[in-house]
């Protein structure tokens, strides 16, 4: 066999294999839009014919209930307004924090970082009480800091960071220093504006992990001013009648969002991952 052929048949399986896969975590996806447009006698029929994808007897009558139902604008802008609140929080704190470890010396400093790496890998269910205790001393129950202030600072964010700015050239700073640039006006000025591709990333992942937060808003939202559009999704399966219709609408809308962000910066997401690199 020539290295032509080789080299055809391993792109070959390859890009078969990536197909494959793209096909698997994509179809629930499918399915779950082409359900929001069918009729509730409709979404479980031929679960075992590949006609359960297309959308027969299509209508926007489940969205139409999704709307009815429940304030569903009001719930997305709440977790509109919130998320953001924290990534761009996150952006600035993390990004800070990340660049004193990568480039400064100070005492405490390799303490500090394993510190940081030692604590990514405690799930949030671990300090879930004890942290709703401290909020609910604050009396932050059911107000928008309980959402907001406990998740600004992530050890993750910082490592990401710590990890593109390690690969930021010392000449490139040492140059700016000698021009009259303080650390901070470095910083901003030289650092940020060549780190897109590590600001993307943590934005694509900080916006997927509280859009989609479920049990932390279920803690401490209590009423239905501060609602996230996860709660609100809850209240199809806990308020009868349950109707698969629109619970698979309120879900395809509630997608929308990370949808466009994940299109609209996957290529920096990509380059992001992989300068820190790090593997999910």
């Amino acid at each position: 066999m020539s290295i032509t052929t080789k080299k055809v048949l391993g792109n070959f399986a390859f890009y078969f294999g990536n197909t494959v896969i793209a096909i698997i975590f994509v179809s629930p996806l499918v399915w779950m839009i082409s359900a929001s447009l069918k009729p509730e006698a409709g979404i479980f029929r031929g679960m075992n014919e590949l006609t359960t994808f297309l959308p027969t007897d299509a209508s926007l009558q489940n969205y139409i209930a999704v709307f009815t139902r429940i304030d569903m604008m009001k719930y997305i802008l709440n977790s509109l307004f919130y998320v953001f609140v924290i990534v761009a929080l996150d952006l600035v704190v993390n990004s800070v924090a990340g660049y004193a470890l990568a480039k400064f010396d100070f005492k405490g400093k390799n303490f500090l970082l394993t510190v940081v790496i030692s604590l990514m890998v405690l799930p949030i269910e671990a300090i879930m009480l004890p942290l709703y205790k401290q909020v609910a001393d604050y009396g932050w129950v059911n107000e928008w800091a309980s959402l907001i202030i406990p998740f600004i600072a992530k050890c993750f964010s910082i490592y990401m960071f710590r990890q593109f700015f390690m690969d930021t050239p010392d000449e490139l700073l040492e140059a700016a220093s000698l021009d009259g640039c303080g650390p901070m006006k470095t910083f901003l000025r030289i650092v940020v504006p060549i780190s897109g591709t590590v600001y993307a990333t943590v934005f694509i992942l900080d916006f997927v992990a509280h859009w989609n937060d479920f049990m932390w808003p279920l803690l401490v939202v209590t009423g239905e001013e501060k609602r996230t559009v996860q709660l609100a999704i809850q209240t199809f399966f806990a308020s009868p009648p349950i109707h698969y219709g629109p619970i698979m609408a309120a879900l395809t809308i509630s997608a929308i969002p990370m949808l466009i962000l994940f299109l609209a910066l996957q290529k920096y997401y990509v380059e992001g991952i992989a300068s820190t690199g790090i593997k999910g």
